[in-house]
């Protein structure tokens, strides 16, 4: 199963995100920066999207059943999607101190170590977000793949704050901080719908990305040199696992059998150049007006 080995993946994700609150925690401490806190504060999230990934990653691997006989693959827009909403939470709370900082200004302490404390984060952070988005394209998770997007997120975020602190450290001017934090704000809230977004459309059935689809119709393209045809073309992606389904017109005069055989033939080429796709095909003879009556969603 593709989702077995992304299991080792979601638990580094939890190890990490452990680390980076514990890190810009003490940043905060440190310095009593609301935009160092809002920083500390996005690091629970990441822990709680963590954990539910690893979550849903486990679901999604099971075997297909009598009740759910296309798999779980679905599981992992889950947690994509509760972590796009946790995100947007974090962002509100955020938000909340940092109006409350800008209306009282208060003075930042022992900058330098805080900066240096919160930079460390970073840098976990974005190491470990670059395994996540080898292993969500290698396993096809988009679980790792939104946990990997949300840990740059996060990323970028810390700059943001650093620099924003930075900048209170060398003017002098305390609103700065509570203006970044309100600016980091904006910045996940943006991140998190585009993960709400996201699973929603898989959710949905979307067709497979274009270039899946420029590949299964090169595919067909070379099937089409023998006089043969397609059509009724449909794919939709659940997970890690694509499902294609068409329908394949071959000459009327062939015997059921050589039509069974080429269209295996078609089925195990679409799946040697879309691994973990799922194919199944309609074998209809060519010219036979009843062959192209059936192309609408409920034929």
């Amino acid at each position: 199963m593709p989702h077995a080995g992304a299991r080792p993946y979601a638990w580094l994700s939890i190890a990490a995100a452990l680390a980076t609150i514990a890190l810009k925690t003490l940043a905060w401490w440190l310095t009593g920066s609301v935009g160092l806190l809002s920083d500390a504060l996005e690091g629970t999230i990441n822990l709680l999207g963590a954990t539910v990934a690893l979550v849903m990653i486990g679901i999604a691997a099971r075997p297909p059943d009598e009740d759910h006989a296309f798999g779980y693959g679905k599981a992992e827009y889950f947690a994509s999607g509760l972590e796009g909403a946790l995100i947007l939470l974090a962002a509100i709370a955020i938000g909340i101190v940092a109006v409350d900082r800008l209306i009282s200004p208060r003075e930042l302490e022992r900058v330098g170590a805080g900066l240096a404390v919160s930079v460390a984060a970073a840098l976990v952070n974005y190491a470990v977000a670059r395994r996540l988005f080898e292993a969500g394209r290698r396993y096809r998770s988009i679980a790792l793949e939104a946990d990997a997007r949300h840990l740059m997120t996060d990323v970028w975020t810390s700059a943001g704050v650093v620099a924003g602190v930075c900048a209170v450290w060398l003017t002098g001017w305390q609103q700065l901080d509570p203006l970044i934090a309100l600016a980091v704000a904006a910045h996940i809230i943006w991140a998190g719908y585009h993960l709400m977004h996201r699973s929603a459309q898989g959710l949905l059935d979307r067709a497979l990305p274009q270039e899946q689809l420029t590949v299964l119709e090169g595919v067909l393209r070379g099937h089409r040199a023998r006089g043969v045809d397609f059509h009724a073309l449909r794919t939709r992606q659940a997970g890690a696992r694509a499902f294609i389904s068409v329908h394949v017109l071959v000459p009327g005069d062939w015997t059921v059998e050589q039509g069974h055989d080429f269209a295996h033939q078609v089925e195990n080429d679409i799946r040697r150049a879309l691994p973990e796709a799922s194919v199944l095909t309609h074998v209809e003879p060519l010219g036979h007006p009843e062959s192209y009556r059936d192309m609408g969603l409920d034929q």
